[in-house]
């Protein structure tokens, strides 16, 4: 089986049935489905159980307490069986029921251009949607670099990511957490609230080895309801945390000073006669200071 869908859920019924349809109108069944509930008050469990019951395609799943989202992530990824995981929370859904058949196609396509060998990282875009239907934006191609990992991120939700990066195969590994020396990154942070995804591919792709495949497939619409500026500000103060622990002091330092500027040019580009523009601009500062350089010198 090539993917496991996780879908982690907690009191929310109907953000559940609308993530459940949309799996359950996929065109293939190649795939099963991981649903990990909180032990919802709502009716969560029932409406899991009936949809278990009916899926032409296996479904694990579970509902009982947990420490959080990332506790509950975490034992989705121990709960699948597939070769790659895709996380689809409560409330996403998939933006048409042709998806999967559309990323298994893009995954073999890449399978022939590399001779073989299986890509670690797949990934396509995410729509971003309000509660009132109107569409945010759409993402696309993300650079795998450290620069862009310093203030982006990816979206996990658009991601077939394989199942090994995140935990061995042997049960002493993973019940000790430690990955040996294949290349596996571990599971999410249980101690953050809201970054964990993010410092998860931090290390791996923006401090580590691995290299995302992107193909221009629309995977899933994520739905902003609860986002708030209380969450952006707790992402921001946890994402600080993580930077302070993961890169070394001199480079962060470099970061913090040059981002931006960097961040600013990269726009710049975007307009040819803008870039010029600067570009020119610098090249008259930079005679300036040599000829005042050159006069200091006399």
């Amino acid at each position: 089986m090539i993917l496991s869908i996780v879908t982690i859920n907690y009191n929310n019924a109907e953000g559940l049935k609308k993530t459940l349809a949309s799996v359950a109108a996929q065109s293939v069944t190649e795939f099963e489905h991981v649903v990990v509930d909180g032990a919802s008050t709502d009716g969560s469990a029932d409406i899991i159980r009936e949809y278990a019951e009916k899926a032409s395609y296996p479904v694990r799943w579970v509902s009982e307490p947990d420490k959080g989202i990332y506790n509950a992530m975490n034992k989705g990824l121990r709960m699948a069986s597939g070769e790659y995981v895709q996380v689809l929370n409560s409330g996403d859904i998939y933006a048409s029921e042709h998806v999967i058949a559309d990323m298994t196609e893009a995954m073999r396509r890449c399978v022939d251009e590399a001779n073989g060998e299986w890509p670690e990282f797949l990934y396509g875009n995410m729509i971003r949607r309000h509660p009132d239907g109107t569409i945010d934006s759409k993402s696309g191609r993300v650079e795998y670099s450290l620069r862009n990992y310093y203030t982006s991120t990816m979206n996990h939700d658009c991601c077939w990511i394989k199942r090994s990066l995140f935990i061995e195969n042997s049960e002493g590994d993973i019940a000790r957490g430690r990955c040996g020396e294949s290349r596996c990154y571990g599971l999410y942070d249980e101690n953050l609230k809201i970054v964990s995804d993010w410092k998860w591919f931090l290390s791996a792709i923006g401090l580590g080895h691995v290299k995302p495949v992107y193909v221009d497939i629309d995977v899933t619409i994520f739905d902003l309801t609860g986002i708030s500026e209380r969450n952006l500000q707790l992402r921001n103060e946890e994402r600080r945390k993580v930077l302070e622990e993961l890169v070394p002091p001199a480079i962060l330092a470099d970061y913090d000073k040059h981002a931006f500027d960097m961040a600013q040019m990269d726009k710049l580009r975007q307009h040819k006669w803008a870039y010029k523009l600067v570009w020119t601009l610098e090249r008259i500062l930079n005679r300036i200071d040599n000829k005042n350089f050159r006069r200091k010198k006399k």
